[in-house]
């Protein structure tokens, strides 16, 4: 049966697809913020830090993981664990995805409704406050959750057609147009007037300003980022095939997530200084800049579709592999619809999305969870408790559950790199990567 399985028909198909998975709200609207309320430069150097040492090891081993099992996230861990509760590790990525969908989809839908308002000319506007006008499309419990269920509908329908034609083929044009329209954002950030205080902040690490929350979010963010720990990774390399080397494409794919993030910094953070506003802004830091920078240029409405439009595709293209781990544990291997199953899990997310999406100025902001709403505490669960958990764990399946020789295998299969590179990335794997995330972790519970 597993030689029945899709496949991703190309390697640029896969790694454009795996960056896609990765580089989304995680890079772009995330990343900003989050770089922005923890000291800027200092924060951006943590995050590359641990993105080459913590992530794209992590990354490795998910596409081992996958490729090695030929089977989704709860199967591949079964499959290659037989008799134990390691596929339980593939459960925490359900869960742990589910959860994750819960929230991000409710900004996927901020980023669709502020689409269609730019398409439509009603973004850019003389005399228009976007603090505002963001602030009205988050805390409106009907433009939300008109947002949120047009979202997830683009979502299933792309689902519904599987990996080649649905996944593979919109990432494969969606990416491209994004890398070229991001430039041009930054082109034009780095020309305003007082953009330079804005490249320094991003740019020139002031260590004095990162605290020990900021080291954990920098390890949190790089593995949103890279969309490791939920074993969404495990679920797309299971249709990879032989003649892809992993080690390569997973270095594709960090090298193109840090360069977006590096690109993110620099097309928001001048605007930022160059305009007066915050760069503490928080979650609506891209939905008030990126206006105010598009409202300086010249068919400055046309550019801001052109790019809301290209932000969205990669916001899609990162849920389609969160969506993906939950349609495939309930299809592989099973005598399911996959398109049923699209529509149930689709819609199950809607629900579950209801109080995040009502918890940001509308009628649930009340609601408080450890001193956050239902939308931030969502947000921190995920990233800061359930991805790092969830990575330990995987660290400790790969080096000591998973069978040595098909793991060398896997990370050996058509790779031109130096032999050396395994010896380096096991021992990362054995000894970094677990101690640093459970240095990390008991300071999150504050017991460290």
């Amino acid at each position: 049966m597993a030689d029945k399985r899709e496949q991703w028909s190309s390697k640029i198909g896969f790694i454009l697809s795996s960056a896609g998975a990765a580089i989304g709200l995680g890079a772009i609207w995330k990343f900003p913020y989050v770089a922005g309320m923890n000291g800027g430069a200092a924060f951006f150097l943590l995050f590359i830090l641990f993105t080459v040492l913590i992530g794209l090891p992590m990354l490795i081993s998910e596409f081992i993981i996958g490729r090695g099992a030929k089977r989704e996230a709860v199967t591949a861990y079964r499959t290659l664990a037989p008799k134990s509760g390691w596929n339980k590790l593939g459960m925490l990525g359900v869960v742990g995805c589910f959860l994750l969908l819960t929230f991000y989809c409710v900004v996927g839908g901020w980023v669709l409704i502020y689409t269609i308002l730019s398409v439509i000319g009603k973004v850019i506007d003389t005399g228009v406050n976007y603090g505002q006008l963001f602030g009205h499309v988050t805390s409106s419990p009907s433009i939300t959750l008109l947002g949120l269920a047009l979202y997830l509908l683009i979502n299933i329908i792309v689902l519904t057609f599987g990996i080649k034609n649905g996944i593979e083929k919109a990432s494969t044009y969606m990416m491209p147009l994004l890398f070229i329209f991001f430039i041009v954002l930054v082109i034009r950030s780095l020309t305003l007037d007082g953009a330079m205080e804005g490249v320094r902040f991003f740019l020139k690490p002031d260590f004095s300003s990162i605290t020990s929350d900021g080291i954990l979010y920098a390890l949190g963010q790089s593995f949103f980022a890279l969309a490791v720990g939920f074993s969404c990774m495990v679920t797309y390399s299971s249709y990879l095939g032989k003649d892809v080397s992993i080690p390569s494409s997973a270095s594709s794919v960090v090298v193109m997530n840090i360069f977006v993030s590096l690109l993110a910094g620099l097309a928001i953070f001048p605007a930022v200084f160059a305009l007066g506003l915050e760069p503490t802004e928080g979650p609506g830091l891209l939905f008030v800049v990126l206006p105010t920078v598009f409202s300086q240029i010249p068919f400055g409405e046309l550019f801001l579709s052109l790019f809301l439009l290209l932000f969205l595709f990669a916001t899609l293209t990162s849920s389609f592999s969160l969506l993906e781990i939950i349609v495939s544990a309930f299809t592989d291997g099973r005598n399911r619809s996959r398109k049923s199953v699209s529509w149930i899990s689709g819609i199950a997310v809607f629900v579950a999305g209801i109080p995040a999406a009502l918890s940001m100025g509308g009628p649930l902001s009340d609601i408080v969870i450890f001193g956050k709403n239902i939308f931030d505490a969502t947000d921190f669960l995920v990233s800061n408790i359930l991805l790092p958990l969830g990575n330990f764990f995987i660290a400790i399946f790969i080096i000591y559950k998973m069978d040595r020789s098909l793991v060398e295998q896997q990370f050996r299969l058509a790779n031109t790199y130096s032999p050396a590179l395994y010896s380096i990335w096991t021992f990362l794997m054995k000894w970094i990567v677990p101690i640093v995330i459970i240095i990390v972790y008991l300071h999150t519970l504050g017991l460290f």
